[in-house]
């Protein structure tokens, strides 16, 4: 077993690069200096061998720039490195007459793959602020593009997260590699996950498709996928040069890469834009189809990005067409932060801005509204068909959420101005919703869906967290007739003339529903947060009843600060209203306040603004008071399904009846091929953390809330003690109660605000207190291991639990470590009672022990480590009772604590000791006088005089040190047994400064 550690995924990964086309090579046999990443030689014989025709000193010149960035951080370098691999530079330079030439140069050559380097180093040592060994770094012409970090698939306490932090530490300890970097890669042999260097964890994923529809991947061996998914060299070339982007937010560089149905979707539009494109096709490029929250808006500045670039495009205008402004405006800004992906975009402001830029031959990117392509009033009356803006057939017009207005092709309609104005265009549709309907044939406007990413996927994946629902319904006091029409009431009606609509409004808008329903949100409201921070979305049902909510939420104690986010106007809104009324800056002011989850702002009131297009990670409530159906509220709901830190879920809270609409809308989407529901029943998930909690007492042998709430303090301490005392039996049952309590934690911060749930705080609160003693125990925080969690145990909610007795701290827990094994702790462990903590106590100290010294006495080491599994083994299997192990596990802490005590009165440094007692266990052989330390010290020198990087893999530094040590023991050990003492020593030597210079 000792060979199951991460080098077996690391060196399966190896294979797998190999079977790939990729050349492996140890990464001491690496060329270069240790400071530098970039394997200079590679590169300059890559620009050689692609541009001949150009001179030497050019070609110097086009090395420094490829390896030299500008920026202040490693972000901006980052950014300036990658303008240079995805675009290129231009090198100029005189020939021979005097003459200037030019050329634009690539660093690497993206039509023919074959045609560059791809190199896979492992343990590639670097020099910076500290040295560090990267566990795999794959270099393409020499650039170190992709970094793996690995961890032991076989070590329960170690997992990507673990990866994912030396990756950060990566970045501040040898931050010339990020420079540099493109791609990371995390794995732990099970779970694998790619991301951006920048990224927290969360934005972190899995690959799970090799070829694009194929997402049945054998979920143990996610590594496989990925390299055999995204690593075939056409496809790792095609995603560094188009799918990796940088964000510049006011100054923070914000680095991003496309998951797995981004690559594969805007790559099958590509294809079929090459296909249909007019006058070769019919114009109509299809749909895809990916679900609310899973990124849409990157998609198509991706598919922009390329398809601008393309050639046989011949320089397009990509017509970015939505059907609302606040849409456009979202859409229009997530594309200005993509400029170097899409270039420069330009926004028509107004029909006749539009009708202008369409009118120029130039390529580029356009922002309209639909509705910009209305008729316009002229001097003679208004136009009576729209006129002819453009004939080039490479222009694409791109429709985010292809619904509604793409279809009126009456006369004078949206649609068929649009396609008046542009003949020949070609049409792609985005939606995050299905699109069939009556009156709304998808594939007679935009062709088929060619790619498919449902909420099943996005959820299974963590790009969205599921919906929960949740019926809280106020009636509506509203006439009967007025009842029996609901169902067909359409959205759409803002004329508050129209009975059916002005009447839900005013029922809806009524003081005393008002009242309550404000209540009852914010009641709500309060219990969500006390165990998942984060804010909330009311929706109600005009602008009238979203100013009422508002009054009527800040009037009651405890209400957190809220705001309304509606349109306003001052020449006909009432004066009351003013309040509500903000400029451009102030909503602009007030998005980046509600995003943000550190924020008093709380809760904000909307009727349509932010329902679409508008994404706050941090809001996981949305309280429903307006009538929404079809896409609409499709759209509207999946406001709480984005990823955000340790949120497991977003939930809709129903005060006015939409569950009719919302089965609607799930019959329409899985009729059209999406799996998934869009939302689950709240009653379902109180049900499984009701179920969940009694896994977990089973787990504990069961305990009642009566029985402990009947206790005195004393037996309560009993109790508890016993309780930690017996789920640390043995691993196996450890690790069953922290996996089932973590869901029943997960499940009660879904469910809490539920009243069902309050029923059983106690209890969990309880079962939480357990938890977090055993955590401390067997897994101790350090720094390394701090989490900014949202899910909130609710240990200080509950007061019963405040009686369970600290056992962290009658064990000092948080400092616990080999020092404190002296007579006060000796005594306490020998005490009766809770034999299992103390074994576990002692484990723990002396395999944390045991990792710092093993490599400086492997010898000793090795003994301790197999006398301690040989311990705990008999111990488990019940062959040794407690007292004994404890007495066994004393005596090997003991041991520690005895080295240091010899190490100093024997006068040696710390990493003498172990050479120490190699000499001392062979005294018989010495016929040298003085005392053993004499030699040491000489043995020792010579070992480290001759050391250098990565000498256990060169066999002439190997060679060296066993002919310096050989020198020093010569006359001074028997002939015979010259060579067994020789390997003993280069043994120990291997061991303790295999990582010189970092160790020694």
């Amino acid at each position: 077993m000792s060979s199951m550690a991460e080098h077996t995924v690391q060196n399966a990964a190896i294979e797998w690069l190999e079977d790939l086309g990729y050349t492996h090579i140890t990464g001491n046999v690496l060329q270069r200096d240790l400071k530098k990443v970039v394997l200079d030689t590679e590169l300059h014989n890559f620009l050689t061998r692609t541009y001949p025709d150009v001179p030497k000193g050019a070609i110097n010149e086009a090395l420094a720039q490829f390896t030299q960035h500008e920026g202040m951080d490693v972000a901006y370098r980052n950014r300036d490195f990658h303008r240079k691999l995805t675009q290129g530079i231009d090198i100029s330079w005189k020939d021979a007459q005097g003459n200037e030439k030019a050329k634009h140069l690539y660093p690497i050559d993206y039509k023919n793959p074959d045609r560059n380097s791809f190199i896979c180093a492992d343990e590639v040592k670097i020099i910076g602020k500290n040295s560090r060994r990267t566990d795999l770094l794959i270099f393409i012409n020499g650039l170190p593009l992709i970094v793996f970090e690995f961890k032991n698939q076989f070590d329960a306490e170690v997992g990507v997260d673990n990866a994912h932090r030396q990756i950060e530490n990566y970045v501040l300890d040898i931050p010339q590699l990020f420079d540099h970097n493109a791609l990371c890669i995390i794995s732990d042999g099970r779970e694998t996950l790619h991301g951006m260097f920048s990224s927290s964890m969360e934005w972190f994923a899995p690959w799970k498709s090799l070829a694009g529809d194929d997402i049945q991947q054998n979920e143990a061996l996610q590594l496989e996928t990925l390299l055999h998914g995204l690593f075939p060299k056409a496809t790792l070339l095609n995603y560094l040069q188009h799918f990796i982007f940088h964000e510049d937010h006011n100054g923070k560089i914000i680095k991003k890469g496309a998951k797995y149905h981004q690559y594969w979707g805007v790559n099958k539009a590509v294809e079929n834009a090459l296909e249909h494109i007019k006058p070769h096709g019919d114009g109509r490029l299809g749909v895809i189809w990916h679900t609310q929250g899973s990124g849409k808006s990157i998609s198509m500045a991706i598919l922009t990005g390329i398809l601008r670039q393309l050639p046989e495009m011949k320089n397009p205008t990509i017509v970015i067409q939505v059907d609302r402004s606040d849409l456009d405006q979202q859409l229009y800004e997530n594309f200005v932060l993509a400029k170097d992906l899409v270039g420069d975009v330009q926004h028509a402001e107004n029909t006749n801005e539009l009708r202008q830029l369409l009118g120029s031959d130039g390529g580029g990117v356009i922002f309209t509204t639909i509705e910009k392509f209305r008729l316009k009033d002229l001097e003679t009356g208004k136009e009576e068909v729209h006129p002819v803006l453009s004939e080039r057939y490479n222009l694409i017009v791109m429709a985010d959420e292809a619904h509604r207005t793409q279809y009126g092709f009456e006369s004078g309609g949206f649609a068929q101005n649009i396609r008046r104005a542009l003949p020949n265009a070609s049409f792609i549709g985005f939606t995050g919703t299905p699109v069939d309907g009556k009156d709304a044939d998808t594939q007679l406007v935009f062709g088929p869906t060619i790619h498919t990413y449902d909420i099943k996927q996005a959820v299974d994946d963590g790009a969205t967290v599921p919906i929960y629902y949740e019926p809280k319904m106020v009636p509506l006091n509203i006439k009967a007739e007025f009842d029996q029409e609901l169902e067909e009431v359409r959205e759409t009606e803002e004329d508050k003339t129209i009975g059916v609509w002005a009447a839900i409004e005013d029922a809806a808008g009524a003081k005393d529903r008002v009242d309550r329903v404000a209540k009852d949100i914010l009641e709500h409201f309060n219990a969500r947060i006390e165990t998942l921070d984060g804010k909330a979305m009311i929706v109600c049902m005009s602008r009238r009843n979203c100013v009422k909510m508002y009054d009527a939420l800040t009037a009651l104690e405890d209400c957190p600060e809220v705001a309304v986010i509606m349109t306003s106007n001052p020449g006909k809104d009432p004066v009351a209203w003013n309040a509500h009324m903000r400029t451009k800056e102030n909503m602009e002011a007030i998005k980046k306040r509600f995003r943000n989850a550190e924020d008093p702002l709380k809760i904000v009131i909307v009727r349509d603004m932010w329902l679409t297009g508008f994404d706050a990670p941090c809001a996981h409530t949305m309280y429903v008071d307006k009538i929404m159906k079809g896409h609409n509220l499709m759209q509207a709901i999946a406001r709480v399904n984005r990823v955000f830190q340790d949120k497991p879920n977003g939930l809709v809270v129903d005060f006015i009846g939409i569950s009719g609409f919302l089965a609607a809308a799930t019959k329409k989407y899985t009729g059209s091929g999406g799996a998934g529901k869009p939302t689950i029943d709240m009653d379902a998930a109180v049900e499984l953390c009701i179920e969940q909690l009694g896994t977990v007492k089973s787990l504990m042998s069961g305990f009642e809330l009566e029985d402990i709430n009947a206790m005195s303090a004393s037996e309560r301490m009993k109790w508890s003690n016993e309780m930690v005392n017996g789920l640390l039996k043995n691993d196996q049952d450890t690790d069953a109660f922290l996996h089932e309590e973590r869901k029943l934690t997960e499940l009660v911060a879904m469910t809490h605000s539920d009243k069902r749930i309050w029923e059983i705080q106690e209890e969990v609160g309880i079962i939480q207190k357990i938890r977090a003693v055993i955590r401390k125990i067997k897994y101790p925080p350090g720094k390394s291991r701090e989490k900014n969690e949202r899910i909130k145990d609710l240990i200080s909610k509950s007061l019963e639990s405040h009686s369970i007795v600290d056992l962290a701290k009658m064990y000092d827990l948080d400092k616990i470590d080999i020092s404190i094994v002296d007579d006060s702790f000796q005594a306490i462990v020998k005490e009766k009672g809770g034999e299992n903590i103390k074994v576990e106590l002692l484990r723990r100290i002396i395999n944390d022990e045991l990792k710092v010294r093993m490599q400086k006495n492997i010898k000793k080491g090795r003994k301790l480590k197999e006398e301690l599994e040989k311990v705990l083994g008999k111990y488990h299997k019940n062959s040794l009772d407690s007292i004994a192990a404890i007495k066994h596990l004393l005596d090997i802490a003991n041991e520690f604590k005895e080295d240091d005590k010899r190490t100093k009165e024997l006068g040696l440094t710390e990493d003498e000791l172990a050479f120490y007692d190699l000499l001392s266990a062979n005294s018989a052989l010495l016929n040298e006088a003085g005392p053993i330390q004499d030699l040491v010290h000489t043995v020792v020198a010579s070992v480290k005089k001759n050391l250098q990087l990565d000498w256990t893999k060169k066999e002439n530094a190997r060679a060296a040190i066993r002919l310096a040590v050989k020198k020093e023991l010569r006359g001074k050990v028997p002939f015979s047994e010259l060579d067994k003492l020789l390997k003993e020593v280069i043994e120990q030597a291997e061991g303790q400064y295999s990582e010189w210079p970092l160790m020694g």
